[in-house]
């Protein structure tokens, strides 16, 4: 049953993305503007979220659909599989094939059929938003179907995984006190030593690695690196608008946002905004230490709305 939410003028209306692992989500409608609406799906960060991608006291989805829902636009987001079914996943026969394509993958593209259905959305006008890994994920993603307009990439990165990781984890070592730093060597060197040998495993070798916990195996890692975003970035033809956060310790404007603007430069429709002051989530930073990665996210704040507005924006032209 839609829920009226009359001071921002839309309809938030509860659907069901896939059937073998079913997610609680929203359909936001607007109560602005002329149908079809144009749509976006949203594409979560590493880690089990939320349909609202919550983290702390920060709602950053929620925030879009509502932002947008205010311009005209609409939105479907929907809760990680990891999070409605982590438990069922991990203890599956089939754990050691989990991949990209089972976390985030499939239920993007259940979503995007969701909505050519709908005849208050614009088949030729939906969007795929991508946050953090959902942003490095975004280019393979559309190259599976195909059905998206556009790609608007939050905060990602065109680097491998694990090249993020290892970067993160140099970041935390150099401002980490005595202590912590040598704990931290010992688990990062164990880890190290699986991703320096990554590629040179077979994949049943890497299914039967752990990566984190014992359910968790590296060949997450292998399927998705040999499958990287600068293959897809390079052929891709399409609109894409990249939305870096500069004070943002989980990626790197060098590494990520300039290599971003080098590996699409002839891309005729690519367009590149840098936020000066907002962290990962796209709002005013706290402490921008990666130590207090977790308190960064306590403070409640909302998506910035430049960013809101520089997005609806471009997907209307």
């Amino acid at each position: 049953m839609a829920m009226e939410m009359e001071y921002i003028k839309m309809n938030e209306e509860k659907i069901t993305i896939g059937t073998t692992y079913p997610l609680n989500g929203l359909l936001t409608i607007p109560q602005v503007g002329n149908t079809p609406y144009p749509a976006v799906v949203l594409v979560h960060g590493s880690g089990p979220n939320d349909m609202n991608e919550k983290v702390g006291n920060v709602y950053p989805f929620k925030d879009l659909a509502e932002g947008l829902a205010k311009r005209g636009i609409a939105t479907i987001r929907y809760d990680k599989r990891t999070f409605a079914h982590g438990k069922a996943l991990m203890n599956s026969p089939n754990a050691a094939d989990f991949t990209v394509w089972d976390e985030t993958i499939e239920d993007a593209l259940f979503a995007a059929d969701l909505l050519k259905k709908d005849s208050r959305i614009n088949p030729e006008r939906i969007f795929i938003l991508g946050h953090s890994l959902g942003g490095m994920l975004a280019p393979r993603i559309d190259a599976e179907n195909e059905c998206f307009a556009g790609i608007i990439i939050w905060a990602g990165s065109p680097r491998k995984f694990e090249e993020v990781m290892r970067d993160q984890q140099d970041d935390f070592l150099k401002t980490a006190n005595r202590f912590t730093k040598w704990i931290a060597k010992k688990q990062i060197s164990k880890l190290r030593e699986k991703l320096d040998r990554l590629y040179d495993m077979t994949d049943d070798e890497a299914k039967a690695t752990p990566f984190f916990g014992k359910n968790a195996k590296i060949y997450y890692l292998k399927e998705w690196g040999e499958k990287p975003a600068i293959n897809y970035l390079k052929k891709l033809v399409k609109p894409i608008l990249v939305m870096h956060p500069s004070d943002d310790f989980h990626v790197s404007i060098e590494k990520d946002f300039e290599k971003y603007k080098e590996i699409l430069k002839d891309h005729p429709n690519a367009v590149f905004k840098l936020y000066p002051g907002l962290n990962h989530c796209f709002m005013p930073k706290v402490y921008g230490d990666i130590k207090k990665g977790l308190k960064e996210y306590k403070k409640a704040q909302k998506v910035e709305e430049c960013v809101i507005n520089d997005m609806a924006d471009w997907i209307k032209k």
